[in-house]
């Protein structure tokens, strides 16, 4: 039978290190993830596996390597569909308790910007297949939220990008999860020293490793609940498409090398006796190769002839078969300024994206639930009293798959639709257009600039 996480802990440091250590998750490793993820790892890049030349005269001459980051794009295209469009929440607020819950959430957010740090736990999940976000209370008397508060809540992400370990363990019977370990290294005078921060719902835990493990810091955690939220994935963005690129980056580098040998002007002559004589300079700094031939000879330029288009159609097909295995659309500059397309087709080219979105957002959606879960249970310590209204706010977030739009045009069909009748107040019209930070004052604003106008043409 497993042991429970408090049958882990009460054992000696290096038992428990031992344990919590073992992950309970099947996740590919970043040592081998970092090979596709990092160009300059890839196996062309290896001179073992495809060496310089050595010349005659020993001399050593480089051979053509090029690399496509396309793994490393792969996941930041996905980040960009997922997130680029920032993450929607929906609260149904009915009391005035709960509006006040409702906003002190939103500015928490707000204050740690949200945004960006969705954009960076996505780069990180989608390129190593885990990300983990810590968040945590520093004693800072302040009003950042609405109200005062004598905490300021702030988060940090981890990740193997950044050379952090993450040990998620769950319970073998209900897959709840009870404990979740970070594993780090820090620079402490002039070594670096080797950490595991462990969190469970009642406790936090640092061990330090300075030959052997020892435990640094033992404390209780009054929220409740593990104050962090862990996503993994089985498989990085990029899933099974490194072969297409590595058959991409030795197609350009061969060809590299030819193209490097080849493309010179070569000045040759043609004739019925045998020349020894006047033999043409070699080396790549040379501009063109130009030999003394005899009178009478047949003197050309030779050019190399090679089906440069069947290069060019593999790579690309290669190309199209990374993205489209993917479900990504290929929008770079290059590729949408050669195929000149609607509104309309723009956004046909994002269908499959969106699919992809709608398949990637439930790992998502219940990291994002849980990380309201957890400042929630914060709340209840920030805004003593408030117990109630935070349990019963319902919070729902929601994920838009980046597209493009044409709003004009979807205002001309619902008002199509309508009869030319229209289709929002002057007040929601102003909320949606997000110029304004108090949308009711600039509405009584303009009535009273309206009513003053009028006033004016009746004197």
């Amino acid at each position: 039978m497993a042991k429970t996480v408090e049958e882990i802990l009460a054992q000696s440091p290096e038992k428990a290190v031992e344990e919590l250590r073992r992950k309970s998750v099947e996740l590919p490793a970043w040592d081998d993830l970092k090979k596709q993820y990092d160009p300059n790892k890839h196996a062309v890049m290896d001179r073992g596996k495809y060496p310089d030349v050595v010349n005659n005269d020993g001399s050593l001459e480089s051979v053509t390597r090029i690399t496509l980051d396309l793994q490393r794009l792969a996941a930041k295209r996905t980040t960009e569909l997922c997130f680029g469009i920032p993450v929607k929440r929906i609260y149904s607020a009915q009391s005035d308790g709960e509006k006040e819950v409702a906003k002190a959430i939103e500015s928490i957010l707000k204050r740690n910007r949200i945004e960006s740090v969705n954009i960076e736990r996505g780069n990180m999940l989608f390129a190593s297949c885990e990300v983990a976000t810590i968040w945590f209370a520093t004693e800072e008397p302040n009003t950042l939220y609405g109200f005062e508060s004598r905490l300021k809540l702030r988060c940090r992400s981890y990740s193997p990008v950044n050379g952090d370990s993450i040990y998620p363990l769950y319970d073998a019977e209900t897959n709840d999860l009870t404990a979740l370990s970070f594993g780090y290294t820090r620079r402490d005078g002039d070594k670096d020293i080797e950490y595991l921060d462990v969190y469970t719902a009642n406790r936090h835990i640092r061990y330090r490793n300075e030959g052997e493990w020892t435990e640094e810091i033992s404390e209780r955690t009054v929220i409740g609940k593990i104050p962090a939220v862990y996503c993994c994935r089985p498989t990085p963005a990029w899933e099974d498409t490194s072969n297409i690129v590595n058959e991409m980056e030795w197609a350009l580098s061969r060809n590299g090398n030819y193209l490097r040998n080849n493309s010179r002007p070569f000045l040759a002559v043609f004739v019925d006796e045998e020349m020894s004589f006047n033999t043409s300079p070699q080396g790549e700094h040379y501009a063109k190769d130009v030999g003394q031939y005899p009178k009478g000879s047949d003197i050309r330029y030779i050019t190399w002839e090679q089906a440069i288009e069947n290069l060019k159609y593999y790579v690309g097909e290669l190309r199209q078969s990374f993205f489209t295995q993917l479900q990504l659309p290929d929008w770079s500059y290059e590729n949408m300024k050669s195929a000149p397309m609607s509104g309309e087709a723009r956004k046909q080219m994002f269908i499959d994206a969106q699919l992809k979105v709608k398949d990637e957002s439930g790992r998502l959606l219940e990291m994002l639930d849980r990380e309201i879960n957890v400042i929630k249970a914060f709340l209840k310590i920030m805004m003593p009293g408030k117990d109630r209204d935070i349990d019963s706010l319902q919070v729902e977030s929601v994920i838009t798959p980046f597209m493009i739009n044409d709003d004009k045009e979807t205002i001309g069909n619902l008002m199509s639709a309508t009869g030319g009748k229209p289709i929002l107040s002057q007040r929601e019209g102003i909320e949606n257009l997000g110029w304004s930070a108090d949308p009711d004052e600039t509405l009584r604003q303009i009535q009273e600039e309206s009513n003053a106008d009028a006033f004016e043409l009746t004197i």
